[in-house]
């Protein structure tokens, strides 16, 4: 999905823990001061039918447990980023911040706590008649079946939450996510910039006087330009590209003025971390750097080097669905494609390094790569037969035993080509 600006910094913007908790939070407050304004609507008499004097002990019992609940389950959570960041990689921890499970229950059992003390200072202000009594005692009875709900839901994740496998499924889906978007807009909508097509010599570069990595290219403000000034744009800077001043973000197919480069710089969000949304290789990055911890002395896992294998050859996979190329909506704007040599450097070069003396993880390598060798996704057989050699190599220069070599050069000399 292609997005603008705005779009992109509101969408990153919800997937703040904060701010959900403060929408929950204001939700709250406002749901424990709606009976004072909907009391007069409540017949008179229904009062002494249920008995709403009852809620004080509720909200009572309400703001004691949610407040220890809520810290337990932000204790839980640190607990779990830590693990991840010492047994997965620090670049996941993201992920399970973001992830809409615990947001949700961390926002509403402090949303919660805050309903239960407005409740409770309402009512010794004495804001609530009868009828006020009978509106808070109903709604508080729907947010005990939410809370019931929500703690159902947050008991199933925290038996999971940062585990190596969950955390490894988290990295898998953001990745997914990212290589289906750009296998639909392989040029984020705009055409293809090939090493065969020229560009002007006059071209103008556009520079960023920030140290990051591309996180977003507002690809509707770039085309918005072109076609203010009859022009076209070259985009140098891809999603997940470190860039600084000396290099540029794009180039301008002729002279402009200072507020056109500003709002051609200004198309380009720069980061200090990578981001998951527009760089399809990120979670592959990150996939393979969870292959390379597991490898490693410290760690000694094979077996979770072998499941990304596993995970890598999914993702990989799904840039050999067929799928009806569309015109590009900003036709101006030339957007360099990702590189099938890219994508395999990123996944396999970490893991054939680190698990060249294993004997398993060599022969899943090899395995994998003879899969992709056979898919029809330009430039994958070349790279993957690349990789299956230079695998072997390691193999051969890392193992001790003559038979396992045989094992790794039995399978690399079935690709074809």
């Amino acid at each position: 999905m292609i997005i603008t600006r705005l779009q992109w910094m509101v969408l990153q913007l919800s997937r703040k823990l904060w701010v959900r908790a403060t929408a929950f939070s204001l939700l709250a407050v406002a749901t424990a001061l709606v009976a004072v304004l909907v009391e007069r609507y409540i017949p008179e008499d229904i009062p002494a039918k249920i008995g709403a004097d009852a809620v004080d002990n509720l909200l009572n019992i309400l703001a004691a447990s949610m407040l220890s609940v809520t810290i337990f389950s932000l204790s839980t959570l640190v607990a779990a980023l830590a693990s991840a960041t010492s047994n997965v990689t620090p670049r996941a921890t993201r992920l399970l911040t973001e992830n809409s499970t615990a947001q949700n229950a961390l926002a509403t059992f402090l949303g919660t706590f805050l309903y239960s003390l407005v409740g409770i200072i309402a009512l010794q202000m004495g804001l609530y008649g009868g009828t006020g009594r009978v509106v808070l005692y109903v709604v508080t009875l729907l947010v005990i079946v939410v809370i019931v709900a929500t703690l159902l839901k947050w008991i199933d994740h925290v038996s999971k939450l940062g585990r190596v496998g969950q955390t490894t499924d988290r990295v898998e889906e953001a990745a997914a996510s990212a290589m289906r978007d750009r296998h639909r807009h392989p040029y984020l909508g705009g055409r293809p910039l090939t090493a065969a097509e020229a560009m002007p010599d006059d071209a103008v570069a556009v520079f960023t006087d920030a140290y990051g990595y591309v996180a977003h290219v507002d690809m509707e403000a770039l085309s918005s330009q072109c076609e203010a000034r009859d022009c076209e744009v070259y985009v140098a800077a891809l999603p997940g590209r470190y860039v600084e001043p000396s290099q540029p973000l794009a180039w301008f197919s002729t002279a402009c003025d200072d507020d056109t480069l500003d709002a051609v710089r200004e198309a380009f969000s720069v980061e200090k971390v990578r981001s998951f949304d527009q760089d399809p290789r990120f979670g592959i990055c990150v996939l393979s750097e969870i292959a390379a911890r597991a490898l490693s002395p410290a760690v000694n896992d094979p077996g979770t080097a072998i499941d990304v294998l596993g995970r890598l050859l999914r993702l990989l996979a799904l840039w050999t669905a067929p799928l009806v190329r569309e015109a590009p909506e900003h036709p101006r704007v030339h957007v360099p494609p990702v590189l099938a040599t890219e994508l395999f450097d990123d996944a396999f070069t970490a893991i054939a390094r680190d698990g060249a003396g294993l004997v398993e993880v060599a022969v899943r390598l090899q395995k994998t790569l003879r899969t992709l060798s056979r898919m029809e996704t330009p430039g994958y057989a070349d790279a993957a037969r690349r990789h299956a050699g230079e695998a072997l190599q390691r193999a051969r220069d890392a193992m001790t035993l003559e038979a396992d070599r045989e094992r790794v050069a039995s399978i690399a000399n079935t690709l074809p080509g």
